[in-house]
This record gives C-alpha cells, sequence and structure tokens, in this order.
C-alpha cells in the first residue's frame, strides 16, 4: 500500500478504516483529502487553539415543551431565554356600569394605544375589587356587562389584548395572601385612599377595604407585568407593589420585576358641579359627571349647568379658575388639541357659549361609541363569552408563574 504524502508542519494520524458498504447500496465516491499547503514547519493550526462553543440553543421551560403550541407560549410568557424578560402591560377597571367621561380620558383611550404598541397587554374587569363597597349581585352582574360592552365599543380588541374577567382567575385571590403575609399594616393604613373610603363608611372600613391595595399588587405581579398604566391618585399603589415586589425578591431571591408606571398625558377630569374634586361615578350630584353613553340632551344639560365663575373670558388657570380650566381639559382632550391651539379657538367666546362648544366636542367623540354600546349591550352571551376566553388565556399565562411562587414559599 502506497503512503501518503506528509509534510512537515502536519503529524502523521491514524487513517480509519471505511465500512464496507451494504447490499444493494450505492456508494458515493470519497472526497479529497484535505491537505495543508506546506508550511515552515513552525506553524501551527489555529483551529485546534481556539476554544470550541457549543452551537446556540433555546432553553425552554419543560411546559414549554409538552405541546406544539409551546414555544408559541413560551414566547409569550417571555420565558425563552435564561435573562430576557417581555415588555408585558396590565391594567384594570372596576365595573360600575357604563365608564364616564375621566375613565375614558384618563384610561381607556390610553389603553386603546398601548394594545397597538405592545405585544403583551391584559385588561381586567376587577369585580373582586368592587365588592369594597356594598353592591347587590344583580346590579354587580350587569354592572360587569355594561363595563365590558362600553370598553370594547371604545376600541380594545380582544384579538389584541386579553380582556378577562378578574374573580375567573383564582390566583389572584391566593396571591394576594401571599404578599399580603410580607406587607406591614401600618403602611396600609397610611394610604390617602383608606382614610377617605373609611369615612364614606361611617369609619368603620372594611379588612377589604385597607387591603384591596395588596389585590391591586397581586393582579399586576401575577403576570410579571413590567409596566402599569396609573392616573395620579394611584401612584402611591403602584409604589407599595413595587415595594412588595423587592420585598419578595429579597425574600425568595429575583423573581419579579418591579413594575414601572405608564402616567396619563390627561389632565385629571373634574367634576362639572365642583371641581376641586374628580369626576367619579359615586358623586351624588346627577350632573356632576358625564357618562360616555349619555344622549346629546343630556351632555348639553350637564355642561350647561357646569360650575365656572363670573369672568366670561376662556382662559387657562387651574388654581385661579378651576372650573374653566377644567373645561379647556375636556375640550383639548376629546379634540386632540393642545390647550394652546383650545385657547385660541376660544378667542372671543364668553364661557356660556364655550359650555356648548365644548358639549357639540364630546357629543360627537361619544356618538359613535355610545351606538356600538347599545348593540353590544343586546348580545350579553357574546360579552360573557369574550370575558371568558380573556380568562382562560389569562390562567394559561398566569399558572407556570403562580406554581413557581408555590415552590418558592414552600407550598410544594
Amino acid at each position: 500500500m502506497k503512503k501518503r504524502k506528509r509534510f512537515p508542519s502536519s503529524p502523521e494520524r491514524p487513517v480509519p478504516t471505511p465500512a464496507p458498504p451494504l447490499p444493494g447500496t450505492r456508494t458515493l465516491p470519497a472526497p479529497a483529502p484535505r491537505l495543508r499547503p506546506p508550511g515552515c514547519g513552525t506553524c501551527v493550526d489555529l483551529a485546534r487553539l481556539l476554544p470550541r462553543f457549543p452551537p446556540p440553543r433555546f432553553f425552554l421551560p419543560a411546559f414549554a415543551m409538552a405541546t406544539p403550541s409551546g414555544l408559541i407560549r413560551a414566547l409569550h410568557r417571555g420565558t425563552l431565554g435564561q435573562n430576557r424578560r417581555v415588555d408585558r402591560i396590565f391594567s384594570g377597571i372596576q365595573p360600575t356600569g357604563t365608564p364616564h367621561l375621566g375613565n375614558y380620558l384618563g384610561a381607556i383611550q390610553n389603553w386603546v394605544n398601548l394594545q397597538e404598541k405592545c405585544s403583551s397587554v391584559l385588561y381586567s374587569i376587577m369585580d373582586m375589587h368592587s365588592l369594597t363597597m356594598p353592591k347587590e349581585p344583580a346590579v354587580l352582574r350587569q354592572n360587569i356587562l355594561d363595563t365590558t360592552a362600553a370598553i370594547l365599543a371604545c376600541g380594545i380588541d380582544p384579538k389584541k389584548c386579553f380582556l378577562f374577567r378578574q374573580s375567573l382567575v383564582p390566583e389572584h385571590a391566593e396571591l394576594a395572601w401571599i404578599l399580603g403575609c410580607l406587607t406591614n399594616v401600618p403602611r396600609l393604613l397610611r394610604l390617602p385612599q383608606w382614610k377617605m373610603k373609611r369615612a364614606s363608611q361611617n369609619r368603620e372600613g372594611t379588612v377589604g377595604l385597607l387591603t384591596y391595595p395588596v389585590l391591586q399588587a397581586a393582579d399586576i405581579l401575577l403576570y410579571k407585568s413590567t409596566r402599569v398604566p396609573v392616573g395620579e391618585d394611584q401612584v402611591l399603589h403602584l409604589e407599595l407593589a413595587q415595594d412588595i415586589a423587592q420585598q419578595f425578591n429579597k425574600k425568595y431571591g429575583e423573581f419579579f420585576p418591579v413594575p414601572k408606571a405608564i402616567l396619563s398625558t390627561t389632565k385629571k377630569i373634574k367634576s362639572l358641579r365642583d371641581p376641586a374634586v374628580k369626576m367619579s361615578k359615586s358623586d351624588p350630584q346627577k350632573l356632576a359627571t358625564v357618562n360616555i353613553a349619555d344622549s346629546p340632551d343630556e351632555i348639553v344639560l350637564k355642561f350647561r349647568k357646569a360650575v365656572t365663575d363670573f369672568t366670561s373670558e376662556v382662559t387657562y388657570d387651574p388654581t385661579a379658575r378651576p372650573g374653566v380650566s377644567n373645561l379647556v381639559s375636556i375640550h383639548a382632550a376629546v379634540t386632540g388639541l393642545s390647550i394652546k391651539e383650545v385657547l385660541h379657538q376660544a378667542t372671543g367666546l364668553d364661557t356660556a357659549h364655550y359650555k356648548m362648544v365644548v358639549a357639540e366636542s364630546v357629543i360627537q367623540k361619544f356618538a359613535p361609541i355610545r351606538n356600538e354600546i347599545k348593540k353590544l349591550q343586546e348580545d350579553k352571551s357574546h360579552l360573557i363569552k369574550v370575558l371568558e376566553d380573556g380568562a382562560e388565556k389569562a390562567k394559561e399565562l398566569a399558572a407556570p408563574i403562580y406554581q413557581e411562587i408555590r415552590r418558592l414559599v414552600g407550598f410544594q
């Protein structure tokens, strides 16, 4: 057998004997040996000296490998990769029936924009939170459906977000208990919402009223949410959620992302009858709050009766002229114009005529929404199905996170 030619820089290696071909199979010609060009005798094979790394691969948890759709769910949950996290948005609204003007401009309008910008968004009808104030069961059931119809009519799309009812995902309440055991009572007693709402209950506030901020923290952290749209009055509650997340991480290891606030750019909408307080569904004065399903005549009446002052000129000064400034804020928000542009349009108008300009802008904004609400309210089965389908998706998202929490705290 003829020996292979060797070059000075290549030590001789044994050539393995190929296995004989199987009967009836075709064999391909062996590739020509790859020989290095002759060198000076001192060259080295650089490839042999470089460290060898295994090819990159995705780290999928066991649940992601269980079904063909596991990979998609892992991507959505943010579990693809060891240190990567999905930017996830969570927010909720209490079912008080049809939302009012302040709800729409301060929250729902922003929700619609966020569902277009973020791939992982959850919006919840917070029926458990609604029990902090007395509710008749039949009224609560109807309010849940009316609130769902309203936010769908405003543009919330269940195909672009998870829209669900809070009480259909029991992990919210279970996690709230765990987090409540990490929260001290004095911190809750200092929250201004507790003091105000307790006063409305003859200073006999319930345990639920005291601890609902912990449930809010559970709502957010159950999905490892990273951002939360909030109004100014909820900033302290989000800070509590941030502190609870950090306390949990300190005790059990890094687990929860610390959620950050998305503050609304819309000025807080005030009561039309008392511009010192925000617009609210619970306001005893019927003319104080504009609901998005109000008829044109109702809207005109409420703005005509809106409290202003004795100066007829339209200006913007929330401190000195809160009533007129509230009208300017509403006008700017529903038209999408700046305060400066709104004031320019109001040049030469007195406040009486300006009230009608604002009323007409609100009527035009809510006319298509009001019509869509009526259509949706006639199909209760559709509304129920939307909430149930959303809850199934939310539970699928929450289950592996909550199971890991159970393991961390020692339940399993």
